[in-house]
């Protein structure tokens, strides 16, 4: 299995930039698999959740494409499928988001990783999150449940076409979903700035550093169901999970 220097070493040479003496940065990443943060995230986000996108910013539509394919016991077999779909190593080397580009992002982006922030990342004099492990799944046109998803999409498209046209054609659908086996934050801030981290703990260990009013790093390994941060999504009128 490739070591977190060989791809590196790869995403480097793939995007044609430097990479020394610093961990890939999460925009790097994103580029490099195609692949884009999730607008929310919870144990119950699921492969094939339908998402809009608006120019800027994803939004989740709030259902799921099983939901017009199947009913009764085969959507809660193909449901149940999903939910346990295998999770395998994603070949992406651990990556960085640093303070500049969680403003970027967003400032609820730490909350994808179940980390919560109080007070404004702008005050920190240095705020970042180091991602570890990442695994993914993925429905494919060579496993269940995505051979029966892929045949009953492909008749939902011709006996439904105005609902495939209203709600699916021209919205994007998660394929693939990222998760972390365990992630750092460094926060460093001057003294009496308003500024802290917090965790939900369930399913997640934590291991503190450092733990001073000045600075921070926490290490946070997650078990049981996990969240995913980030997705790859493809649109309605291309999904073909090939």
């Amino acid at each position: 299995m490739e070591s977190n220097q060989d791809l590196t070493d790869l995403l480097a040479l793939d995007l044609g930039i430097n990479i020394v003496d610093r961990r890939p940065y999460a925009k790097e990443i994103f580029k490099w698999q195609d692949m884009d943060l999730l607008p929310h995230s919870s144990a119950d986000t699921l492969l094939c959740e339908i998402f809009e996108w608006n120019g800027r910013n994803w939004r989740t539509t709030g259902n799921n494409l099983i939901g017009y394919l199947f009913s009764g016991d085969p959507l809660n077999k193909v449901k149940e499928q999903l939910i346990n779909t295998p999770k395998h190593t994603a070949l992406i080397p651990d990556f960085e988001f640093t303070k500049e580009s969680m403003v970027e992002y967003g400032l609820s982006l730490p909350s994808l990783f179940n980390i919560g922030v109080n007070g404004n990342i702008k005050n920190a004099k240095s705020f970042s999150v180091r991602v570890n492990g990442v695994t993914k799944s993925r429905v494919t046109n060579i496993d269940s449940p995505g051979i029966e998803i892929l045949k009953n999409y492909s008749l939902f498209t011709q006996s439904k076409s105005k609902t495939y046209r209203k709600n699916i054609k021209f919205n994007y659908l998660s394929t693939s979903l990222f998760y972390a086996e365990s992630v750092e934050i460094f926060l460093e801030k001057e003294s009496g700035v308003g500024l802290d981290v917090s965790f939900q703990t369930q399913n997640v260990e934590v291991d503190a550093k450092i733990d001073t009013d000045t600075k921070k790093h926490f290490v946070l390994k997650y078990s049981g169901n996990q969240a995913p941060f980030a997705a790859k999504f493809t649109k309605g009128k291309d999904f073909n999970i090939m």
